[in-house]
């Protein structure tokens, strides 16, 4: 991807190195617990943000927000790049929807209170609509690198596209009908509309993707293939199969490697936003 050298976003507030909402105390098990946790939620339907809350805390020294966070090199390089995902994922929405709000990203290491509550990297990026923002601990980019098989710039900004599709289901009230219908369904039942919630915003990733590429020329050969191998990588159905050998597809919360790529797929290929109703579309 193209990204050097143009504009990045101000809708960044940057907490590495602050103290989050578990008190600054790490989790045992670290960075290391990223992967295992987001297959659990896969596995058991439930919100890595509950389970996150079940792990242990290591007795380690907490970190103290006035502790000068030291970032390496190849961290600050990555902070650079998602501001100016962000800033890109900005010029399009503010084209394609009227009174568009821009969500801020918050960058942050180890843990993090949320409006959505508290949060840890062992979560995995997640965007929450209480307070309009975007969360990632940058460690979470070698877990999609060494953890899922998925590296390279464009799997990267394909994580923050898809976090902002879900600000832009937001805005548009599809999450709040979606959540709305929690206490009339079985469990299975939401975890339908779920992966249809989560398809869409592979879908709005596309359509950035698409419109990012006819406004700027972002793209560098093999970056399509990257998003797609990223897509492919964090699919319910193989993500199950690597945990325990075998699927069940009643506890899908995000759909399978094939859906994910074929949305993603959709929404770059039309850029068409009457084209993402995944919510009355006979088949996934």
């Amino acid at each position: 991807m193209q990204w050097r050298g143009r504009r990045q976003s101000g809708n960044v507030d940057d907490q590495r190195g602050r103290s989050g909402g578990l008190g600054g105390m790490p989790i045992k098990g670290g960075l290391g617990l990223v992967v295992i946790i987001i297959i659990i939620g896969l596995i058991t339907g439930k919100n890595p943000l509950a389970l996150l809350q079940q792990v242990p805390l290591d007795n380690g020294p907490a970190i103290s927000q006035s502790e000068p966070y030291q970032a390496s090199p190849e961290e600050e390089e990555l902070a650079q790049f998602v501001k100016v995902v962000l800033a890109d994922t900005e010029d399009v929405w503010n084209q394609l929807v009227d009174n568009y709000r821009e969500p801020t990203l918050v960058l942050f290491s180890g843990n993090v209170q949320s409006g959505c509550g508290a949060a840890d990297a062992s979560t995995g990026p997640f965007y929450c609509g209480a307070d309009e923002r975007l969360y990632i601990d940058l460690s979470f980019y070698e877990e999609l690198r060494s953890g899922f098989g998925a590296p390279g710039d464009f799997a990267q900004a394909y994580v923050i596209a898809h976090e902002v599709g879900h600000h832009v289901q937001y805005l548009m009230g599809i999450t709040k009908k979606v959540h709305s219908m929690r206490g009339q369904l079985s469990e299975a039942e939401y975890n339908q509309l779920s992966v249809k919630l989560e398809l869409q915003a592979d879908f709005l990733a596309g359509v950035w993707a698409h419109h990012a590429q006819h406004m700027k020329q972002v793209l560098e050969q093999g970056d399509f293939e990257e998003a797609m191998n990223a897509a492919s990588a964090i699919g319910d159905d193989r993500l199950q199969k690597q945990a325990r050998g075998y699927v069940v597809p009643d506890s899908f919360t995000h759909g399978t490697s094939e859906q994910r790529q074929r949305w993603f797929n959709k929404g770059f290929t039309t850029g068409d936003l009457e084209q993402g109703d995944t919510f009355n579309t006979p088949t996934l």
